[in-house]
Formats: structure tokens, C-alpha cells, sequence
């Protein structure tokens, strides 16, 4: 058996992003991390100019600790920088940063000393774009020394309400309280009791993502409460536009009615333009929250909100009130569509109508003109006679005068009812002739 994979291809077309695909699924591999551990991350949100800023920003990072700074920018960096380590994560909308020490004195209470503090202050206060997310993650030791009690595990998070629960069929303990501490930021507390390093790294993965996740996904409450306000306002304007069109005594101005249509048909369209990233960003992550969520397998730690009880409860409203706005505006796009169409049909309508009393109105001056042409008619065949029958007196009494014998009264009194008749035919025959060509075209 030949095991050369390369020799097997050789010669044949291979796709140009066969490599890269394959490469995807391992772009952002899993962390391994022992216990104890002081985890601190950080999700800040750029704009495609600190994007760039950003990254060199990082690679100054290097340049402090005497590092070659990567060459390429990349979906997933882990770098060890000696007393701590450093997962940068790019995102579609963010930038995240992982810092883990291990490095811990145990006179410092549990969240007194952090990862965070590892890094140089000119370096943190520098980093370019918007702080979303910022917590800490203190990863304690529990399989050889016995858990604490709820009292002083609730010191740990100022006495506020806890969250807490026993993922993995209960290898570990996890407390948190999803609220932002004196030093403005969320904090997770690990207890870990039968975990594996690469098992504590998953865990921790998970953890990170449905925090980080769970307020990228309510970026968009703000939003839909804002929008639902002025929603109700345009329900209302609607429906009063639609009770006049409905109204067959009122007295309609179409052409400021169509504007009023117009005008709220744009804040409509204006409006989707600017939700429809954030509301359908939302309910993605709140996807992947609920997918993390049962990747936890939670046990529940007596008296104590599991992590998806909290989410279930507190998220997934918050996700559906922007897929209720989402929906509302379609409803209100398609309902504004339809009394446009409504009042596009009675202007139709109104014009079909005005059209008809034109044409009627047209069709009565044909008939008056046909008439008066018909008189027209007869006063020039008159006088086309007239000067006929005169032109023919003279030439009568020029031969009268030359000695031609005839009663020259007679003969002129004759040649009257012949010119008449002859112009009359004449008339009507050219008459006839416009006719058919009018008919042809």
C-alpha cells in the first residue's frame, strides 16, 4: 500500500482552497489549561480602519517582551509571552483577546490578582476600538482540597445574586453572577474537581463564548425597544390613512395621501436598512448561546439558577422582543404595500373615469364639427358654383358675341343646375377619398 498521499494526486487538478478548508476546521483549536489558572478576556468592537490599527497594535505587544511579531494577520494567534499567554481571536465584528497565567500567589483573594494586570498599562490603554466585553475567569483547584461554602463563595461577587451549576455531570463547579463588578467587569469562578486540562480548556471555551455571545446578541434590545415606539406611531398613522381611503363620502386629496405613503413606506425600507444586521446578528448568536448552553450538560446546584435556566429566562425574551420588531416592520412594509396598491387602483380609477368624461366631451365636438363641416360643405359647394357658373357666362357670351346662334338666357340658365351638380359630385368624391385614407391609418 502505497501511504504517500501527495504521489496519489500527483498529476491531478487539486482545487485552490482544498488546503484552506481543510486548515478551517483547526483555525481555533482548543485551549489546554490547568488548574489553577487566572483566565481574564476581552471581545472590543472595531471598525474596518482599527482593524488594521489593531493589529500592529498587537504586534507592539512582541516588541515589548522581544518577540518576533507574527508576519500575517490570522482568524486565531496563541502566543506565550513567558508569564502569561495570549489567544487573539478575530471575529466578524470583533476582536478578542484571552489572557491566562498560571503564575498565582495564594495571599491575593480570588479575584484580587488577574490576567489582565499582566499586561503592560500603556499597552492596554492604547488598544484601539470599543470594550463590549471584559471579564475575569479564576480557575480553582478543587480535587485536592475540598469546595468552599456558599458564604464565602458569594464574598467572591460582592454579595450579589449567584448563578451557579455543576456542568459535565457535576466534575466542576461554576459561579457567576453575570453582572459587572466594582471593577467593571463580569466574573466566573471554576471550581474544578475531576477535569482533564483539555477538558477544563473546552469548559472555559464554552464559558467565554455564551458570555460574549449572550451581549452581542442583546446589541440589539436597544434598537427594537427604540424602533417599537415609533412603530405603534406608524400602526396608528396607517390605519387613519386606510379609514379615509375606506371612506366613500370623504373627500380625498390623492396626490398628498400618495405622499403620505410614500413618506412612510421610506422610513420603513430606512428603518430595515439600518436593523437588519443587528436584529438577524442577534439571533444568531442567541443560536449559538443555546447551542453552547447544551454542550454544558448542567446539574443544578441546590437553590441556585442553573446558567440555562438564567439565559432561558433573561435572553431568550430579550431576542424574541427583536424578532417581533423584525417581523413588525415586514407586517407594516407588506400592510403599507397594499393601501398603496388601494390607492393607486381609485386614482386609476379617478383618471379612467376623467378620461372617459374626455373622451365624451371630445366625442361631442367631433360631432359638432362634423356638422359644421357638412355646412361648410354646402356654402362652398354654393359658392364654388357661383363663380363656376360665372366663369361660364363669359365664355357664353364670347361665343354669343362670334355670331354662334342660341338663347344665350337659356343656355346660361342650364348650365346652373349642371355646375351645381358637378361640384356637389366633385366634393362629395373627395370627401369620400379622405375617409379611407382616415380608416387606413
Amino acid at each position: 500500500m502505497n501511504l504517500n498521499n501527495t504521489s496519489q494526486l500527483h498529476g491531478l487538478d487539486v482545487h485552490p482552497l482544498r488546503d484552506s478548508l481543510y486548515d478551517e476546521l483547526h483555525s481555533r483549536p482548543f485551549q489546554v489549561i490547568s488548574s489553577p489558572a487566572r483566565i481574564s478576556y476581552l471581545a472590543i468592537m472595531l471598525d474596518s480602519q482599527q482593524k488594521q490599527t489593531e493589529f500592529e497594535h498587537f504586534c507592539l505587544l512582541h516588541q515589548t517582551f522581544d518577540l518576533t511579531p507574527p508576519q500575517h494577520d490570522s482568524a486565531c494567534i496563541e502566543v506565550d509571552f513567558g508569564p502569561f499567554k495570549i489567544r487573539r481571536d478575530k471575529h466578524l465584528e470583533f476582536t478578542s483577546y484571552m489572557i491566562s497565567t498560571h503564575q498565582i500567589t495564594e495571599a491575593f483573594g480570588v479575584f484580587d490578582q488577574d490576567a489582565l494586570s499582566s499586561l503592560p498599562s500603556a499597552w492596554l490603554s492604547e488598544l484601539p476600538g470599543k470594550v463590549m466585553v471584559a471579564f475575569h475567569v479564576a480557575v480553582e483547584d478543587a480535587i485536592t482540597k475540598a469546595e468552599p461554602d456558599l458564604v464565602e463563595v458569594k464574598r467572591h461577587f460582592e454579595g450579589m445574586r449567584m448563578v451557579g451549576s455543576r456542568p459535565q455531570n457535576g466534575d466542576v463547579q461554576v459561579w457567576t453572577s453575570f453582572k459587572l463588578h466594582s471593577d467593571g467587569c463580569g466574573r466566573f469562578l471554576i471550581y474544578n474537581k475531576k477535569m482533564s486540562d483539555s477538558q477544563l480548556g473546552r469548559l472555559v471555551q464554552r464559558l467565554v463564548e455564551i458570555e460574549t455571545y449572550r451581549l452581542m446578541a442583546l446589541l440589539a434590545l436597544p434598537m427594537a425597544r427604540q424602533y417599537n415606539a415609533e412603530l405603534v406611531n406608524m400602526d396608528n398613522q396607517l390605519a387613519q390613512t386606510t379609514a379615509r381611503l375606506s371612506d366613500d363620502n370623504a373627500q380625498l386629496d390623492e396626490t398628498s395621501l400618495l405622499a403620505e405613503l410614500i413618506d412612510m413606506a421610506a422610513w420603513v425600507e430606512a428603518t430595515r436598512a439600518k436593523v437588519a444586521f443587528r436584529f438577524s446578528a442577534a439571533k444568531a448568536y442567541h443560536e449559538l448561546v443555546l447551542n453552547r448552553l447544551e454542550e454544558l450538560k448542567e446539574d443544578e446546584v441546590s437553590g441556585h439558577l442553573t446558567i440555562t435556566e438564567f439565559m432561558t429566562r433573561r435572553l431568550t425574551p430579550a431576542v424574541r422582543t427583536c424578532v417581533t420588531t423584525s417581523d413588525h416592520l415586514e407586517s407594516l412594509s407588506t400592510r403599507i404595500d397594499r393601501v398603496s396598491d388601494m390607492m393607486r387602483t381609485r386614482v386609476d380609477m379617478s383618471i379612467q373615469s376623467q378620461n372617459q368624461e374626455l373622451l365624451s366631451s371630445m366625442d361631442r365636438r367631433s360631432k359638432i364639427q362634423l356638422a359644421m363641416q357638412h355646412t361648410v360643405e354646402g356654402l362652398s359647394v354654393a359658392a364654388i358654383s357661383y363663380y363656376s357658373v360665372g366663369l361660364l357666362k363669359f365664355l357664353i357670351e364670347a361665343a354669343y358675341e362670334k355670331g354662334f346662334q342660341f338663347d344665350k338666357s337659356l343656355v346660361i340658365g342650364l348650365t346652373v343646375p349642371l355646375v351645381v351638380a358637378g361640384v356637389w359630385l366633385a366634393t362629395r368624391k373627395i370627401h369620400k377619398r379622405f375617409l379611407r385614407l382616415a380608416k387606413e391609418e
